[in-house]
């Protein structure tokens, strides 16, 4: 870890910042989002115990605006790949593009991918994760089914986040916007369902519904068992729920608790489900889709200029692992190593550790494709793990279809946070993944806040752990 040294702060500003942070750490712990204790998975601490920054990390305001203007793009992007994954379904584009997205699925997923009375359907709720660099922003993927938005929301209030910009009302404003317009009922009843895979992310989603239960929105945070079956369609403790939020994996629907009986209500529209069941919109894939070179064309005239040339500087290079031979006169578009055209993958397999500028990932539909698991960084593999990472990836195309994707080093950053150990003030030099929370509210995505994860230099993977600094951000 980097530590800077600063010149210490006056006595008076040092107790200022003390008693700011222990009372930050109180508000948390108060609304069940952290606890100060000894954890050691990083997925729980993820959620529950992190360093708490002694003020709210700052973005300048023209990166704002642009973060501002992003989610309009990106849901322009969903939109686009929609209608490509149906296009090329019903025979109007190539038709391995629906096999590439389709590939590992269970067929009652595909079914639900392709249902037309569900065509249109978009998640309402949308996340990148951007790594700032010194050649500007990079996403490393997208996120459907996002944690940390009462998490968001709850370190906005207790960090006192109330400018024009963000705020936590207006995350929780956001979210309840998008939920209401997905009925034409106005005495909306939501139901939060949070899996057993997902459970970790139960504390924040609780705080959320507390909020927007005081919005005046009926929501309940409850595990699948608790929904109800009728005739009428699905009941919470009496109640006909009107939305349900789908807080869990569809990787994960073989082990939720009458899933079938939900999976019913949604065909029979009974209930309106958010995220869509749309396994396309939550793969890694689409990335490497959109750098296709036989695909640009289509891009452009979906995304028009703009949109395109923003979206092009934001994906990273990406590619699917498929391991097919490529025809002698082919090559793989746009990967070199050495000096030449790529092949064959198998061909990184020599690279160096200097050389492995790249990342293999699970696509997606897998319990390994989220909260960076499962994810292989080249330049922290010997040459056997590297190895092995390709010819899994490899070797799992026909199951859990894999990308490698071109590494971005983020630009250094210095937070500081609060050692309560130590009981001072620690400055820290790292870098930070942005993670900004749109909500979807009829043909317009809206930014409702951004959370900063800062993590020390040594790290090449940024994300939520014990000694990661976890702060909402604010226009600087």
């Amino acid at each position: 870890m980097s530590i800077l040294v600063d010149p210490p702060p006056d006595l008076l500003q040092q107790d200022q910042i003390k008693e700011r942070c222990y009372a930050i750490r109180d508000h948390l712990v108060k609304g069940g989002l952290y606890r100060p204790s000894s954890i050691t998975s990083e997925i729980t601490a993820q959620n529950h115990f992190w360093r708490i920054a002694t003020e709210p990390f700052g973005i300048p305001k023209r990166e704002w605006a642009f973060l501002e203007n992003l989610g309009n793009h990106l849901l322009a992007f969903y939109q686009a790949i929609n209608k490509l994954y149906l296009d090329s379904v019903h025979g109007r584009e190539p038709s391995w593009i629906a096999d590439v997205l389709d590939r590992g699925k269970p067929e009652r997923v595909i079914e639900y991918n392709r249902m037309n009375r569900f065509k249109h359907d978009l998640p309402g709720v949308i996340r990148p994760d951007l790594i700032s660099t010194e050649e500007g922003m990079i996403s490393t993927e997208l996120d459907a089914v996002p944690g940390g938005i009462g998490l968001t929301a709850a370190l906005m209030a207790a960090y006192g986040v109330r400018d024009e910009t963000a705020s936590s009302a207006k995350m929780v404003a956001g979210f309840e916007r998008m939920i209401r317009s997905l009925s034409r009922t106005q005495d909306i009843t939501l139901a939060i369902v949070v899996s057993e895979e997902s459970k970790d992310y139960r504390p924040e989603m609780a705080w959320l519904g507390d909020a927007l239960r005081k919005q005046g929105l009926s929501t309940f945070v409850v595990d699948p068992s608790s929904v109800e079956f009728t005739e009428e369609g699905l009941m919470i403790e009496g109640k006909r729920i009107d939305v349900l939020y789908r807080f869990f994996e569809l990787f994960d629907l073989k082990n939720i608790p009458k899933v079938e009986l939900i999976l019913y209500a949604v065909r029979k529209q009974r209930v309106v489900l958010t995220p869509p069941l749309k396994t396309p919109l939550e793969e890694k894939s689409v990335y490497a889709l959109f750098h296709h070179p036989a695909l640009k064309p289509l891009w452009h005239k979906q995304l028009g200029r703009e949109t395109y040339s923003q979206l092009e500087r934001l994906f990273p290079k990406s590619w699917i692992m498929d391991p097919s031979a490529v025809p002698p006169h082919a090559i793989i578009p746009d990967l070199m190593f050495e000096d030449k055209p790529v092949t064959d993958y198998r061909q990184l397999e020599s690279a160096t550790q200097k050389e492995r500028q790249w990342v293999i990932k699970p696509s997606g539909f897998s319990e390994s494709a989220w909260g960076s698991r499962g994810v292989s960084v080249g330049q922290d593999l010997s040459q056997e793990a590297w190895r092995t990472a390709i010819g899994r990836a490899l070797s799992s195309f026909s199951t859990t279809p894999h990308i490698l994707q071109k590494f971005h080093k983020g630009k250094k950053v210095a937070v500081s946070y609060y050692d309560f150990e130590k009981d001072k003030c620690v400055r820290m030099e790292g870098r930070v993944r942005l993670s900004p929370y749109y909500f979807v509210d009829g043909k317009e995505a809206h930014l409702g806040g951004v959370l900063a994860t800062v993590c020390s230099l040594e790290k090449k993977l940024i994300h939520g752990m014990v000694d990661a600094v976890m702060a909402p951000c604010t226009v600087t």
